[in-house]
């Protein structure tokens, strides 16, 4: 259904969101506003790989903003891969921060040292579905591959070193 206002749009699409992107692509609609809230990226990976988010990018306004609750490696890599730049949001109790992004910098937080060397490592290996078809144990096993074979350094040895700074 469609919600219309004199200040809001809104158009209610039903089904596997990786084909229901696709047509509100082809309408070629800007949203000014995106909030991506799916299942973690380990539970439900075809709504977080870089194909998925590329159409996204592609359906978001030069001054739009997309905001999700992740702050995963490969989430934020997709994002930078996607053309944004990204910020952190503001932690809310115990959580992690999650993520902003925007085709511009203006007003956006900035990572942490700690989050930059995060993108440095194989977490940061993005989810990937190049047809938006896959199902969710095919793309993390093409992700598990393609850490094995990185040459990024591994995940558990920058948070090592980063507990180790942080007693010293």
């Amino acid at each position: 259904g469609l919600v219309e206002t004199e200040q809001f749009q809104a158009q209610l699409y039903l089904g596997d969101a990786r084909e229901t992107i696709q047509q509100v692509q082809q309408g070629n609609f800007q949203a000014d506003a995106i909030f991506l809230d799916p299942f973690s990226p380990p539970n439900c990976p075809q709504l977080w790989t870089l194909e998925f988010i590329q159409h996204l990018a592609q359906c978001c306004s030069y001054t739009g903003r997309l905001a999700t609750y992740s702050c995963a490696a490969a989430v934020r890599i997709a994002l930078i891969t996607a053309g944004f730049t990204i910020g952190s949001t503001i932690e809310v109790g115990n959580r992690q921060p999650g993520t902003v992004a925007s085709f511009s910098e203006a007003d956006l937080p900035s990572l942490s040292i700690r989050e930059q060397e995060h993108l440095q490592t194989r977490a940061a290996v993005p989810y990937r579905d190049p047809n938006l078809s896959d199902s969710a144990s095919d793309i993390l096993h093409r992700r598990r591959l393609e850490q094995q074979n990185s040459l990024l350094e591994a995940t558990s040895h920058w948070k090592k070193r980063w507990l180790r700074e942080q007693r010293e």
